[in-house]
């Protein structure tokens, strides 16, 4: 644990200067624009229960946003984003591996029992962009596994080289928390410190020192998720506003999210890398109507029905933001998700695509090119209720004896083109249509269909084993293996790993860290994966 003095020294520098920065300056960066670089930085924002209308670019007039309105006039804003689920953790478990809930580890909420673990099968965005050489640091809320550093549900073993925040989901409802964890460590800070405010210093940062390497940082705000906490016990500029004091929270939760959001841009133009990042700013889910927040007040949910668990499309439509000097502004009307961000960010890295996820990399659009399309969207909330998209078409089924629904369940069928708001149920007018989507949906949820993939570590006596698992959909070619700063002559090599496959070898364990890497070349292209051996506490069973 680090106390006093020690958790000083960490964070020298980041609690000073706390004053939030003003509106970003209109850019002068505006040439060269509509293409991005090769293997680019990536800052990825999550916001915690934002709802699709409440930031001024999706039509919201009551709490401002000019931050990111900005970096939506400047960017891509993709109109009909969907989040992984309408909850938090599933919907973050899409994200980061790049299966929808119907394949995914993580398919429901705690809802309070023990809070669920991603496994060793798991493969996240940062674990795939860290083999590839980018340096990675999550600062927020993680979400996953238990409360301890040495297992495989950790950020630190899953991909972040850095983690500062919460991890559980009932922690971070706490803004004032008596400790965060930095890595493995507990850091005590007595309930004194805003964690939003820590988190923009750390991420801030961290852009500053590593800067001259590719980075992934995902900055995961609990903002503006319910208490409506907000310094000072006021509510900023909406302290005069006729609402309930929850409301006016609420509201100036969003504005402080907005302003750290303008202050992340502002240290990558300070940095001088904004030209070689991408940022990606989304939301986990829907609006929520906890502890006395009021959804309707500010049209949190815009055209849409239903908000935060509610599969309908207000519970998981979401804005999604890509902005960089060099996009173009433009408004991309194909939907994309959560499930599309993994593959996005390997093809924006440059590296193999892992095969068999449900996502689809949407980095044509970001550049006014064509992507691949999804023949269906898929959200499964185990034992509660489950939806389908298809082109036009929407079935919302619930199981029986949830959401008003009877004893054998109840199937709703919607036509997205003329009926946005899901006010019409054509599930009796079109019983074959619905029958048809719902045999989809049921075909589409299973089993984990992924192929193991990347390096791995055993150690065992005085042998480092160390493996090479081919799980895209191409071959792996005039592949060499070895352990990092070892001679060439060292190596062990094969032609080809064919996809599904692995090649191993062993090697004496050497002092100090071990760090595997992997030379191969895939797609024309040469590609260099290094991996730390971490040793962790035995595998978490999850049950779905």
């Amino acid at each position: 644990m680090i106390n006093g003095p020690s958790r000083r020294a960490l964070f020298a520098g980041t609690l000073a200067g706390l004053a939030l920065p003003a509106a970003l300056p209109a850019s002068a960066e505006a040439t060269a624009r509509g293409s991005l670089p090769a293997r680019p930085n990536i800052v990825l924002v999550l916001a915690d229960d934002l709802g699709w209308g409440e930031i001024g670019s999706q039509g919201q007039r009551k709490i401002h946003t000019p931050n990111l309105d900005r970096l939506a006039a400047e960017g891509v804003r993709f109109d009909t984003a969907y989040a992984g689920a309408p909850l938090c953790a599933p919907s973050r478990c899409a994200l980061l591996t790049g299966l929808h809930a119907g394949h995914g580890t993580v398919r429901e909420n705690p809802e309070g029992k023990e809070q669920h673990a991603l496994l060793d099968a798991d493969l996240t965005f940062a674990e795939l962009l860290q083999l590839a050489g980018y340096r990675t640091a999550l600062f927020g809320k993680w979400g996953f596994g238990p409360e301890q550093p040495d297992q495989e549900s950790h950020p630190n073993v899953r991909g972040f080289g850095e983690f500062f925040g919460y991890i559980t989901h009932k922690h971070a409802h706490q803004y004032y928390p008596e400790y965060l964890w930095h890595n493995g460590a507990k850091v005590h800070l007595g309930g004194k410190s805003y964690a939003p405010d820590l988190f923009r210093e750390r991420a801030i940062t961290f852009i500053d020192q590593n800067k001259d390497h590719p980075f992934l940082l995902y900055y995961a705000s609990n903002l503006p998720h319910a208490p409506s906490v907000v310094p000072g016990g006021d509510a900023g500029e909406y302290r005069d506003e006729p609402w309930t004091i929850q409301n006016r929270r609420h509201a100036e939760q969003v504005s402080r999210l907005d302003r750290d959001v303008a202050a992340l841009v502002d240290a990558l133009r300070e940095a001088g890398v904004a030209r070689r990042t991408l940022v990606l700013f989304m939301s986990d889910n829907g609006p929520h109507h906890e502890k006395g927040v009021t959804p309707r007040l500010f049209d949190s949910n815009g055209p849409f029905r239903g908000d935060k668990r509610e599969l309908y499309e207000g519970g998981i439509r979401i804005p999604v933001i890509a902005w960089s000097p060099t996009l173009r502004h433009r408004v991309e009307t194909r939907p994309v998700t959560f499930w599309d961000v993994l593959p996005t960010l390997a093809d924006l890295a440059g590296v193999p695509v892992p095969a068999h996820l449900d996502g689809r990399s949407f980095r044509g659009l970001l550049t006014g090119g064509g992507a691949p399309r999804h023949e269906h969207l898929i959200w499964n909330r185990p034992r509660k209720a489950q939806a389908i998209r298809r082109g036009r078409w929407k079935v919302v089924r619930w199981a029986p004896h949830i959401g008003g629904a009877g004893p054998n369940g109840r199937v709703e069928l919607y036509d997205l083109n003329k009926d946005i708001g899901e006010r019409h149920n054509l599930a009796a007018a079109k019983p074959l249509l619905a029958e048809e989507l719902c045999a989809e949906l049921d075909a589409a949820i299973g089993p984990d269909p992924r192929l193991p993939y990347g390096l791995r570590t055993e150690v065992s006596g005085d042998e480092v084993v160390v493996t090479l698992h081919n799980g895209s959909k191409v071959p792996w070619r005039d592949v060499r293996i070895n352990l990092d700063k070892a001679g060439k002559a060292d190596a062990h090599t094969v032609s080809v790993i064919e996809p599904g496959t692995a090649f191993s070898a062993g090697f004496p364990v050497p002092s100090g860290r071990i760090v595997a890497r992997a030379d191969f070349e895939a797609n024309g292209r040469s590609h260099v994966f290094r991996r730390k051996h971490v040793q962790v506490h035995q595998r978490i069973v999850l049950t779905h």
